[in-house]
C-alpha cells in the first residue's frame, strides 16, 4: 500500500507540473519564429546506421591507407570512425555553394584535437564536384548517409559516385551506408554498372566499356526502420587505362610470365647439372 500511495503521489506531482506555466513551452510572438526540429532519420535507424558505419570504417580501412575522403561531412564523427593510421581527412560538403558550414568546421577540428591522429583537411568543395581534389590521389573515400542530403540540397548523388571514382587511387576503396534505392535507382546496381569509358587509337575503332569497381561485400543493415546497405567496393587496377594500353599491360604481364617460366627452367637445369657433376666426382673417388 506505501508503494501504490507513493506512485500515485508521484503520478499527481507530474501532472501539476505538467500543466505550470513554468514546464510550458513558450509561446511564439509575432516577431518570433520558431523553427521546427528535423532530423533525416528517425533515433533507432540513425544510431543502428552510426554503429555499423564506425564498424565499417575501423575494420575495412586497409593499414596501409594514408589519405581519406568523406563525401558530404556532416559533423566531426568521421574523425573517430577511420582507423589512427589515417594521416589525412578530406572534407567536401552537401552545401550548394559548396562551403562547408562553421559548425561542421568547427566539430571536425573538435575532434581532430581530441583524436590527436591524422589532420583534418576543410576543403570547401562540393560532394559532387570534388574540383579540389587530383585525380588518383585517395586511398578511402566513405559515403556515410549522404546521398539522401545531397537530394536534398539539390546535389546529384551519382556524380558524387563519380567522383569518387575520379579521386581513388587504384586498388582504393568506397566504404558505404546508404539507402539501398534512392530515387528509383538502386545504389548498388549503380556502383556495379558504372563504367569508364575507354576509346582506342584507331579512328575506326569501337568505343569500349569497362567496370570501374570491383564488389568486395555487402549485406543489409538490420535491426532499422528506414532500409539501408552497407557495403565496400575497390577500383578496378585497370581502371582509366585505354584499350592499347590494356592490350600492352596484358602483353607485358604474359611477357612476365614467359620470363618467369624461362628462369624457373634454367634454374632447375643448373640444378640438375651441379647434381650430376657431384655424382661424377663421387664415382671417380669411389
Amino acid at each position: 500500500m506505501l508503494f501504490r500511495g507513493g506512485l500515485i503521489s508521484a503520478v499527481f506531482v507530474l501532472a501539476n507540473l505538467a500543466t505550470c506555466n513554468a514546464f510550458m513551452a513558450p509561446q511564439a510572438s509575432s516577431r518570433t519564429r520558431v523553427a521546427p526540429l528535423q532530423m533525416g532519420l528517425d533515433m533507432v535507424t540513425y544510431m543502428r546506421v552510426e554503429w555499423i558505419a564506425a564498424a565499417l570504417c575501423t575494420n575495412q580501412t586497409p593499414r596501409s591507407a594514408d589519405v581519406c575522403l568523406q563525401l558530404g561531412c556532416e559533423d566531426g564523427r568521421a574523425v573517430t570512425f577511420v582507423p589512427r593510421t589515417i594521416e589525412r581527412l578530406i572534407t567536401s560538403t552537401v552545401e550548394p555553394d559548396g562551403v562547408l558550414p562553421v559548425n561542421v568546421e568547427r566539430q571536425l577540428k573538435q575532434q581532430e584535437k581530441v583524436r590527436n591522429a591524422g589532420k583534418v583537411e576543410i576543403v570547401n568543395q562540393r560532394a559532387d564536384d570534388l574540383k579540389e581534389t587530383p585525380n588518383e590521389s585517395v586511398d578511402v573515400v566513405i559515403s556515410l548517409a549522404a546521398c539522401e542530403r545531397m537530394i536534398e540540397k539539390g546535389l546529384d548523388w551519382k556524380k558524387s559516385v563519380q567522383e569518387a571514382a575520379r579521386v581513388l587511387k587504384p586498388g582504393g576503396r568506397l566504404l558505404f551506408v546508404e539507402p539501398p534505392e534512392l530515387n528509383g535507382v538502386s545504389y548498388l546496381d549503380y556502383l556495379a554498372n558504372l563504367s569508364v569509358q575507354t576509346v582506342s587509337q584507331s579512328e575506326d575503332a569501337e568505343e569500349e566499356l569497362f567496370n570501374v569497381f570491383e564488389p568486395v561485400g555487402y549485406d543489409d543493415v538490420d535491426l532499422v526502420l528506414k532500409p539501408h546497405v552497407a557495403g565496400v567496393v575497390v577500383k578496378a587496377e585497370d581502371a582509366g587505362l585505354s584499350k592499347s594500353e590494356r592490350e600492352m599491360k596484358e602483353k607485358n604481364a604474359e611477357q612476365e610470365r614467359l620470363a618467369e617460366l624461362s628462369i624457373n627452367a634454367f634454374e632447375r637445369g643448373l640444378k640438375k647439372r651441379k647434381r650430376k657433376k657431384k655424382k661424377e666426382a663421387e664415382n671417380a673417388e669411389a
